[in-house]
């Protein structure tokens, strides 16, 4: 902000404490003001703040700096409000301040400030009056303890009452996030219940504990070895005791009901240890530990995994051979399922090699969230106590999805069919993506469930059973589309729907639904492309061993398939029929790919899959193969690419509506690089740079925007293979919801990948 244009002429802040005295130093740093005053009682502070030039005028009463005030902020214990509000008056009054006054402060609780100034002004409020709550302090206080930075990336609650009007609203925002903070806007009633208790009742509990302990007898051992836990909750005893003396009468009402809650929680837990219910206290702590986190995630935009920041890129420097032999990430669509069926199983299910990805982490999150028991995971390993077909209890908060569209869809299924109310969201990416094709058929077995805009996308809002008054029926329905995802959705609201389902599918798709249903002893008729289930049967835990991820390998066979003099094995992938496309398709290309040591694991058939350096061919992908290579696509692009001549696909307007438009973007990063393509309908025209007798780069240097999708990410990371200069991928963060570690595994067979955080 510069000094020629500052948002305010005089500022005046009523209280140099912590907050008061931070918030007139940053408006000074920022420039924000023409001039300062501060009103303060205790006169060393104002001294100490004309002489060090953080106020340009200060004293103890309103009424000698009121003149040319345009802002007012109050940073006064809440009970001192109303006294403020008389001095404004006053000042207002007598004409010291004009009546356009912008008013603000910074109290904990919005209610006793409104209050206080219809105490003051009655009906009359002033239109300028915007009360705020910055979420921001320190364990210590007083005007020396200022900070200029205190509210830099911290949220500030705007809480205007009906009365404020949409200029002062934006003013006083103005205001708070040129001094760096996050501002939110909330109702004053619904401001004071957030705070009550997530700010009001922990300050209260650690003031009662550090109480409690003082008062043994033995308090000094108690205190000389407590350990780091105690040390960080009961910081914030410390804290001030008038001013929370004052905040917790102020709040009364709001504080009540949360101790009330809290005291009700307590009493449960303390059952549980009295009868030691060992299965339910893990499930209470482990639903602690991950809403702690999971909350974070949603609130920051930041994933599961381990990452230092929501945004980073690659920067790959060409490379030309890969070798080894190296496991892939667990298959993410049965770690999806292991996790839903065995919730809703009776009895305990071990699984194996699940993937701790976004995507599936996401699906593992909201069944804790709906009082499943949960343990891990921990090194693929993931431990489930079943609630079994009735069990599932509402969510108190929407269930979030990330970035995954089989955990939105599939769950959707699940939903429609349970007593209570669900709301299902998601990203900015996923909310984007088509909801309708799993919302209509639903809706024809008479869900009611709401999706959003036009277009049909996530948040969706599904009415319990309970409400509507009778079960789901089972319908007949007709794909348009073969969809595994829709597919599962339908058979899965089947388990509870009064009578059969039967989904018939044009093409076959993904039949992993159908193989973990029949593992967990539910029945599946499958004739042909139709399959059925009858509604009121149950699940039977069992053990789950998930081989790797072929939408994983792909992006490998692929890489030893177009890099020069190469061999790259990849241990036990699955290789289940329906997911096979991709092996298919790269052979009729003239890939050099052979299977061995199959087995079965778990129900799913898997094999070490080996490929060497072959001498691509581009082909017209056939359409029978489409839907079985559907997510392998974009790095079948890569090698099309590689390929002699052209390669061409149809069909697979289904990619259009994945995490991105993948054929459009897919086709702009391919022109990037150097190679010519055309974009269908419903597909893409490549003209392939290869050489029957030579290896050598295909695609040029250059920035390509993966537009936050992992699948395109990894494909052009795949492409330096064969690249003539440096290739810098945007938004390569997302990688993690289906391959963590993939920038690591890649760089041990021979690629150079450097990780480059925002």
């Amino acid at each position: 902000m510069s000094s020629s244009n500052p948002l305010f002429n005089k500022v005046i802040i009523i209280g140099l404490g912590l907050i008061g005295a931070s918030l007139a130093q940053a408006i000074k740093n920022n420039e924000l003001s023409t001039k300062i005053a501060a009103v303060d009682r205790h006169k060393p502070s104002i001294k100490a703040a004309i002489a060090e030039g953080v106020i340009d005028q200060g004293s103890e009463v309103l009424s000698e700096v009121a003149s040319g005030g345009d802002l007012i902020v109050i940073a006064v214990p809440v009970k001192a409000v109303q006294g403020v509000f008389v001095d404004i008056q006053q000042a207002i009054q007598t004409g010291q301040l004009a009546a356009s006054c912008l008013i603000s402060d910074v109290c904990s609780t919005k209610m006793t400030v409104i209050e206080a100034a219809k105490a003051v002004f009655g009906d009359n409020i002033p239109a300028g009056l915007v009360p705020a709550h910055p979420i921001a302090g320190a364990e210590n206080s007083g005007y020396y303890a200022r900070r200029a930075d205190l509210f830099v990336n911290h949220n500030v609650i705007v809480c205007p009452p009906s009365s404020a009007s949409c200029h002062a609203i934006e003013r006083i925002s103005r205001l708070w996030q040129a001094v760096g903070a996050a501002v939110m806007t909330m109702s004053p009633e619904h401001h004071d219940k957030v705070l009550a208790h997530t700010s009001h009742l922990p300050h209260l509990l650690a003031f009662n504990l550090v109480g409690q302990l003082a008062d043994h007898d033995d308090n000094m051992d108690i205190f000389r070895y407590a350990a780091g836990g105690f040390r960080d909750f009961t910081r914030i005893a410390a804290s001030d005791p008038v001013m929370w003396h004052d905040i917790f009468l102020a709040n009364q009402s709001a504080i009540v009901s949360a101790l009330d809650e809290f005291s009700d929680y307590l009493g449960q837990l303390r059952k549980l240890i009295v009868t030691e219910d060992s299965v339910a206290i893990l499930g209470l702590l482990g639903r602690a530990q991950a809403a702690r986190r999971h909350f974070g995630h949603m609130l920051t935009s930041t994933p599961y995994t381990a990452t230092e920041t929501a945004a980073a890129s690659y920067i790959i420097t060409p490379s030309r051979c890969v070798s080894g032999t190296i496991a892939i990430p667990g298959d993410k669509s049965i770690s999806h399922r292991s996790i839903m069926l065995g919730s809703l199983a009776t009895g305990t299910t071990r699984i194996k090699g699940f993937l701790e990805g976004e995507d599936a982490l996401a699906t593992l999150q909201a069944f804790r969230d709906m009082g499943v028991t949960i343990e891990g995971p921990d090194n693929g390993n993931v431990t489930i106590h079943g609630v079994g077909m009735h069990g599932l209890k509402p969510s108190k908060t929407p269930l979030y999805m990330g970035n995954s569209g089989t955990s939105m869809r599939l769950l959707s299924g699940i939903l429609a069919a349970q007593d209570f109310d669900s709301v299902l969201t998601g990203d900015v990416s996923l909310s984007r993506r088509p909801m309708e094709r799993v919302a209509a058929p639903l809706r024809d077995m008479g869900a009611q469930i709401q999706s959003t805009g036009q277009r049909g996308t996530a948040p969706l809002s599904i009415t319990g059973r309970a409400k509507v008054g009778r079960p789901l029926q089972g319908i007949e329905y007709s794909m348009p589309v073969a969809s595994a995802q829709v597919k599962s959705c339908l058979l899965l609201a089947g388990l509870w729907a009064k009578g059969t389902t039967t989904v018939l599918q044009p093409d076959v798709s993904r039949d992993h639904t159908e193989r973990m249903l029949s593992a967990f002893g539910y029945p599946v008729k499958v004739e042909g492309q139709h399959i059925s289930v009858t509604g009121g049967g149950s699940l039977s835990a069992c053990d789950i061993a998930v081989p790797a991820d072929i939408s994983s390998a792909a992006f490998f066979m692929v890489a030893a398939a177009i890099a020069k003099d190469s061999e790259l094995t990849l241990s036990q992938v699955g290789i289940n029929p329906t997911r096979t496309g991709v092996i298919e398709i790269l052979r009729q290309m003239g890939a050099d790919i052979a299977l061995s040591n199959q087995s079965q694991v778990g129900g799913e058939p898997v094999a070490d899959i080996t490929v060497r350096s072959s001498n691509l061919q581009g082909i017209n992908i056939p359409a029978s193969l489409v839907p079985l290579a559907i997510d392998e696509f974009p790095i079948l692009f890569i090698a099309a690419s590689c390929a002699r001549g052209k390669t061409v696909l149809t069909g697979a307007k289904e990619l259009r509506v994945k995490e991105s438009d993948r054929i459009a973007a897919m086709a702009e990063g391919l022109e990037t690089l150097g190679i010519d393509c055309c974009v269908t309908e419903d597909g893409i025209i490549i003209e392939g740079r290869g050489s029957k007798h030579s290896h050598d780069a295909i695609f040029t240097g250059g920035s390509v925007a993966s537009y936050h999708d992992h699948r395109i990410a990894m494909s052009f990371a795949i492409a330096s293979l064969r690249a003539s200069d440096t290739i810098i991928i945007e938004g390569t963060e997302t990688v993690n919801t289906s391959f963590p570690g993939f920038a690591e595994l890649a760089n041990s067979i021979g690629l150079s990948i450097a990780t480059k955080l925002a």
